[in-house]
């Protein structure tokens, strides 16, 4: 299927795209973004942040107030979604219901004068792995095999932007696992620049190369998924992207490449690197997964930032890991999950523990930042 490839390596442009309503509201506002081509990109954000209407305007489905948009040096701001090198896959499909699976796919080609296109509907069918489907009518497949339907509709058009507006949301969750690795297989082979909108953290992490956290119509964090959950720049992206624990604590100073920060009593260390403020107050971060609990006195794996004087609240076991809530000494209650590796059972409510964690595994934010934001969607 290589002929499907993005061969012009064109990037998606946007310059200052900002998108205000006729009552005030401003969805987008002066956004500058570089898609390159041929790469899996993620647009991850809670409802009214701005992500679809971004698409929305990439597509050609609303009007831009203000900015353009470009692949490569071509502008299509101001032209008819028709005429732009982009198709949309949408979260109800919109397929044609008295079509055959077949039909459907050589839809776009047909309405373009294309005669011949049995063969590149043979090809698409077989990569979209709906080739013993293709006389169905669509209401004989899976909700899965109507997403890759209209997945397989939008590719064989060619285009060198293929939008994804939340397309795995109507599935359920064990389905919607499997299509995110389908998906991100099809990318890869057929090169073409995916531009993901989804809510869905754990799925934007999957699929992308590169993801970029909205909300409020800008964009608070852009990176690789690992670079975005290691090291959150702001309150919002650490506490959108999974969970965190956010600490008070007072910086006392930077040496070698490390910033101590005073937290009730304890000294931390943050690696400068993950150090988002190096002076007056700030938030203590660290992933529940990366804090270490032990029995009171009891020797703790690889330690680090050591605490003594907690206990636990409550206890759920999850099957692969145990969520346990902690109460800290100064009375704040911070989540740990413990991988459930048989060592020892579940610790009970009212267990006193010892806390660690190592310090390159902890971020340091700016305490102006407000430290609930981003929970509301949780």
């Amino acid at each position: 299927m290589s002929q499907v490839a993005n061969e012009s390596g064109r990037d998606l442009k946007l310059t200052g795209l900002t998108k205000t309503y006729p009552n005030g509201f401003q969805a987008v506002k002066s956004l500058d973004l570089v898609i390159p081509a041929g790469s899996f990109f993620a647009l991850l954000g809670p409802s009214g942040c701005g992500k679809t209407t971004t698409l929305r305007m990439v597509a050609g489905l609303e009007e831009p107030t203000d900015g353009t948009i470009a692949i490569g040096t071509q502008e299509i701001t101001h032209d008819k979604p028709y005429r732009r090198p982009v198709n949309t896959v949408f979260q109800n499909y919109a397929l044609f219901p008295h079509l055959s699976i077949s039909e459907n796919v050589a839809f776009g080609l047909k309405r373009r004068g294309q005669k011949e296109t049995a063969q590149q509907v043979k090809d698409m069918l077989e990569l979209t792995e709906l080739t013993a489907q293709a006389e169905k009518k669509p209401a004989q497949l899976s909700g899965g095999q109507q997403q890759r339907v209209a997945l397989a509709r939008a590719l064989i058009n060619r285009p060198e932007v293929l939008l994804l507006d939340e397309p795995l949301g109507a599935l359920d969750l064990k389905l919607r696992r499997a299509m995110q690795i389908e998906l991100k297989q099809i990318q890869s082979e057929v090169g073409i620049t995916f531009v993901h909108v989804t809510h869905d953290q754990e799925e934007a992490m999957t699929m992308a190369d590169t993801v970029a956290v909205m909300n409020q119509g800008v964009i608070e964090q852009m990176g690789a998924p690992t670079e975005l959950y290691e090291n959150p720049a702001t309150t919002f992206v650490a506490n959108f992207l999974g969970q965190s624990n956010l600490i008070a604590g007072t910086v006392i100073g930077k040496e070698a490449g490390v910033v101590k920060v005073d937290m009730h009593g304890t000294i931390v260390s943050i690696d400068a690197a993950r150090a988002h403020t190096d002076s007056g107050t700030g938030w203590v971060g660290i992933r529940p997964e990366k804090v270490l609990i032990a029995p009171e006195g009891e020797e703790i794996d690889a330690p680090g930032n050591h605490m003594t004087g907690a206990v636990v609240v409550d206890s759920s076991f999850m099957g692969v890991s145990t969520q346990y809530l902690i109460k800290m000494p100064w009375g704040q209650e911070i989540l740990c999950h413990e991988q459930n590796t048989g060592k020892r059972g579940v610790l009970p409510p009212g267990t006193k523990v010892d806390v660690s964690w190592r310090p390159e595994f902890a971020f340091l934010l700016d305490a102006s930042q407000d430290v609930d934001a981003g929970r509301e969607e949780d």
